[in-house]
């Protein structure tokens, strides 16, 4: 599963949608916690970490410095 995940990091993916920040955050907590939809009791936690890794995920985007590539 998580290695259906793409790079998101440019020039990889030089357009970065919130959509692909999802999609990643959504099948990495996926992974991890071993559920696909989790039980009503569990979605809370479920979408919390999901939020959590989406921040993350721009947070390490925004911070990333790529060699090479041309300063925007």
């Amino acid at each position: 599963m998580c290695r259906s995940i793409k790079t998101l990091r440019p020039p990889t993916t030089p357009d970065v949608t919130e959509e692909d920040i999802r999609a990643a955050a959504l099948q990495y907590v996926r992974k991890v916690s071993g559920f696909r939809a989790p039980a009503a009791h569990n979605q809370a936690a479920f979408d919390a970490a999901v939020d959590a890794v989406a921040e993350a995920t721009h947070e390490l985007l925004a911070a990333l410095v790529v060699r090479g590539a041309a300063a925007a």
